[in-house]
């Protein structure tokens, strides 16, 4: 009677904040629990990745995760683009317009490639003047591993670009199933291949670049098998990616270019708070890295269900019903809060065995575990408001705004207080964190406010079937 009583009331929870005339709550679990379980993998192989470089010594995770930032600044140019066509393949999938739906998905892919190759060159080419201009004060030894590691993932950037297009408009139609086997792929392939060429072969920095782009283009490789030869929806060829649709081109831009802009200065403005830390010493990178590590664990689900907002407020933009998209919106961000509550009541306490996995010196570990609770706390009610808020606007076109907010606060708030608080008063790395965690809260209210207004559903990306091209 219990058990069944709790079945009903649990149901009820779940009718009334996770289902509305657009979709209903068993749909959002099919498409989220993919994603979740997706990153999850994701951030427990970083995890692990991160713990069998620093097997190789601080020096080697130290040039990871310094180069891991200038990766993440190039890689989110090309996924911001790959946004920009989900959000167009929601919004297809969600008027009803399948025919544009498949020419959305080519234009996806050729778009988000391109970007990437273009990068590719330029990082190959000029990595060594790059890595001088912001990292010339780290070590020699840190300096060497940062070369090779940046070039390596210079040149798989093409094959996680072919892969994050697909998923991207996989995503767009709600096929998370497939996303999931695809990144389980990438990232099963990935620790595979460091076991055998860090721990076994023990070749350190260089076999973790060789291991990324195995991975990565074998990835590539399954998902344009499955858009070729099994899937049935968006119905691509190989030759359509080789076709410009110009019209398609500009909608998909339209959201991925301010996204991409945003991507650039706001990791730029982290490549710049990095050199702050960088300028601070070996163990300060050390304790950012770890640091940041832990931070990607207790964002699991709230980063889960940020990608699947997009995918939620687009289609029920693309129907027209605003409503649904504000409900579905202020539920995921009451659920992502309570998911990092749970994460802190889980993770604090497992704190010694979890940084054991780093073999950090003893030297960093009281200061890593100040600001490991320091962002534990300061996450709960900050990073909803500031990073799936922004996926939400996002998803109903509002990209220019998302973007030009998130730009102006990152380099006002998160650089300047970055540099007074963690340099000037000799705060060091949790001084740049501060300032990164009062940065979210300037942009999260900004977003709040931006959402209680209209003017981000007001955005006529998409036409209904029948009316495209009238």
């Amino acid at each position: 009677m219990g058990s069944s009583n709790t079945k009903t009331r649990m149901h009820a929870l779940l009718e009334k904040y996770f289902s509305g005339e657009s979709i209903d709550y068993r749909q959002i679990v099919s498409l989220f629990t993919p994603i979740l379980v997706d990153q999850a993998f994701l951030v427990c192989l970083s995890l692990v990745n991160t713990a069998m470089i620093s097997s190789s010594g601080v020096a080697a995770v130290s040039a990871v995760n310094m180069v891991d930032s200038v990766n993440i600044f190039l890689i989110n140019v090309f996924v911001a683009v790959a946004t920009g066509g989900t959000v167009v393949v929601a919004q297809y999938k969600g008027s009803g317009n399948d025919s544009m739906v498949t020419k959305a998905a080519s234009s996806t892919i050729s778009a988000v490639t391109l970007f990437a190759l273009c990068i590719s060159v330029l990082i190959v080419l000029f990595f060594h003047p790059i890595l001088k201009l912001l990292f010339g004060s780290a070590e020699a030894d840190v300096f060497d591993h940062a070369g090779v590691y940046l070039v390596g993932n210079g040149i798989s950037f093409v094959g996680i670009a072919i892969k994050e297009a697909i998923s991207g408009a996989l995503r767009g139609i709600g096929k998370t199933k497939v996303t999931l086997t695809l990144s389980l792929i990438m990232n099963f392939s990935y620790v595979f291949l460091n076991v055998v060429f860090i721990n076994v072969l023990d070749m350190g920095v260089l076999g973790m670049t060789v291991a990324v782009n195995v991975s990565r283009y074998l990835a590539a490789i399954c998902a344009i098998y499955y858009l070729v030869r099994l899937d049935d929806s968006l119905r691509f060829r190989i030759r359509d990616a080789f076709y410009l649709n110009m019209a398609m081109f500009k909608k998909i831009l339209f959201v991925g270019l301010p996204f991409a802009a945003e991507q650039m200065f706001f990791n730029g403005g982290k490549i710049l708070t990095q050199i702050f830390i960088v300028s601070l010493g070996t163990y300060a990178i050390a304790v950012n890295a770890i640091g940041s590590t832990f931070a990607m664990v207790y964002q699991i689900a709230p980063a889960a269900l940020s990608t699947t907002t997009v995918t939620v407020v687009g289609q029920c933009i693309g129907r027209g019903n605003i409503r649904d998209a504000r409900k579905f919106t202020k539920s995921f961000l009451w659920l992502a809060s309570v998911s990092f509550v749970l994460m802190t009541a889980i993770l604090l306490p497992l704190y010694r065995p979890l940084v054991g996995l780093f073999h950090p010196p003893e030297e960093i570990v009281d200061e890593l575990f100040t600001l490991t609770l320091i962002n534990a706390i300061a996450q709960i009610p900050l990073w909803p408001i500031s990073f799936l808020l922004p996926a939400a606007l996002r998803a109903a076109g509002d990209s220019r705004f998302t973007s030009m907010m998130s730009m102006l606060s990152m380099w006002l708030f998160r650089v300047v207080l970055g540099y007074v608080f963690g340099i000037v008063l000799r705060l060091g790395v949790i001084g740049v964190w501060l300032a990164m965690q009062l940065e979210w809260g300037v942009r999260g209210t900004i977003f709040l406010l931006r959402f209680r207004g209209e003017k981000w559903y007001r955005h006529r990306l998409v036409e209904p079937e029948g009316e495209e091209g009238k």
